[in-house]
């Protein structure tokens, strides 16, 4: 459940801009990788396979709890262990066999999956204010794929791999903590940058800190391969795309 803030409605008289902040912490996949247009084409090529009538927004649905729960119940797995478990556990869902090979093809996807049309110039443009950091539910590799793609140059890159658990553990928070401390950077001048309200706002918000919503599925209902997040949650800042965050940067708001 979401208290929604529009960027347009924000009241900047509460002495907050986001030309405060020194560093951006960034969830990736669903924020910068089209995380479901990967996913959902796995996915549908392999219900076509086996005439399950479904639509992919559907099988998106079906498939986020799967994967959350395969984080939360394996955190020191590897990310192409998490798909391939998520993947297994959705047949099982919905009573349509997985083979190895699917599983595989899941598994070993990330680096096919596209970024946002509009990731990469953001990014360069937001690199002019900020300290860029990324802390997101991937395996080193998987990430390394991704960047190639992003084309920018982070100053920090927290994975679940390195960090050894998946968001929105507070683990991964306690790990930013660190890294943003190792920079010189008071805490109160980061601020967190997200799609999933389940996996970053949440618990961001539960550690007291600022946060941009990066509403990627403004568009359309429901929270797709996102797991519902079951509580309340207020984002800072709301922005439709990463091409409108850098615009507000910009004007200086």
């Amino acid at each position: 459940m979401l208290d929604h803030w529009c960027a347009s409605s924000i009241d900047y008289g509460r002495n907050m801009k986001l030309t405060n902040f020194q560093a951006l912490s960034f969830d990736c996949y669903g924020t910068l990788i089209d995380w479901e247009a990967g996913i959902g084409s796995v996915l549908r090529a392999w219900a076509d396979r086996h005439g399950v009538v479904l639509s992919t927004e559907e099988l998106l649905v079906a498939y986020a709890d799967n994967e959350a729960d395969a984080e939360r119940h394996h955190p020191t797995d590897p990310y192409p262990s998490i798909l391939a478990r998520a993947m297994r556990a959705l047949g099982q869902t919905l009573g349509v066999d997985v083979s190895d090979d699917d599983a595989h093809l899941l598994a070993t996807s990330v680096p096919d999956w596209p970024a946002f049309t509009d990731a990469h110039q953001a990014l360069e443009r937001l690199a002019q204010h900020f300290a860029l950091i990324i802390v997101s539910n991937v395996d080193d590799r998987g990430f390394a794929a991704s960047n190639e793609k992003l084309g920018v140059t982070f100053d920090a890159i927290l994975t679940a791999e390195s960090i050894g658990s998946y968001k929105p553990s507070l683990h991964n928070f306690d790990a930013l903590d660190r890294q943003v401390d190792s920079m010189g950077i008071p805490r109160e001048r980061l601020l967190h940058v997200a799609q999933s309200l389940f996996h970053d706002h949440v618990p961001a918000k539960s550690r007291g800190m600022t946060t941009v919503w990066i509403d990627r599925r403004h568009a359309d209902p429901g929270s797709g391969a996102t797991p519902d997040p079951h509580a309340t949650v207020s984002p800072d800042w709301t922005f439709t795309s990463m091409a409108e965050f850098a615009d507000a940067v910009e004007f200086g708001r």
